[in-house]
């Protein structure tokens, strides 16, 4: 990128291989599986307030096998944008649009680079079973790495939880179970 083109796309940030990438101007050929994989297994669910360490990346590879096999890449993929901009959890998410515009021009990167079916004029790209395996497994990961309560979340309480189990994968296992799993649905 020349020197024009990188002050026009903002700052830019090194990622785990030594590439740099630009948030605010995000290119299919910045990103890099290696990349997501690490940087998803490093952060914790839930701002960290779990019981124990639960990474994105298992997140991800558990949500991968709860969905139909179609939809089993996007599963994984889901969070990928999350690798380049971050996690936060979902109460601030909701209230922070720019944020959310990121995060999906990101994510809408990213499903360029690996050729998942998007459309870029919908506003959602990910699949509303996806969507909707992600809500479920939300009470999968409260009863296995939150501390109990009795209060309730929003729009949850009715569902079934998925019906996976949550581990706690080391960062080093869920990178490479991670990667694995991208690497067994792409073939």
């Amino acid at each position: 990128m020349s020197a024009a083109a990188s002050w026009h796309a903002g700052s830019w940030m090194q990622t785990f291989t030594g590439r740099r990438f630009y948030p605010l101007a995000p290119d299919p050929d910045e990103v890099d599986i290696v990349d997501i994989a690490h940087a998803l297994s490093l952060i914790c669910r839930y701002g960290g307030h779990a019981t124990r360490f639960y990474s994105v990346a298992e997140h991800c590879v558990l949500l991968s096998h709860a969905v139909a096999p179609e939809h089993a890449l996007w599963a994984l993929m889901h969070d990928s944008a999350e690798a380049y901009v971050g996690d936060m959890v979902r109460p601030l998410k909701q209230q922070m649009p720019a944020y959310k515009d990121i995060e999906d021009a990101v994510l809408w990167t990213i499903a360029q680079r690996f050729d998942l079916p998007a459309d870029p004029l919908h506003a959602d790209l990910i699949p509303a079973t996806v969507h909707a395996a992600d809500n479920r497994i939300l009470l999968d990961e409260r009863a296995a790495v939150l501390a109990p309560t009795d209060d309730h979340w929003g729009g949850v309480e009715d569902l079934e939880p998925l019906g996976v189990r949550v581990i706690g994968w080391q960062p080093s296992a869920a990178e490479v179970l991670f990667r694995d799993r991208f690497a067994e649905l792409t073939q």
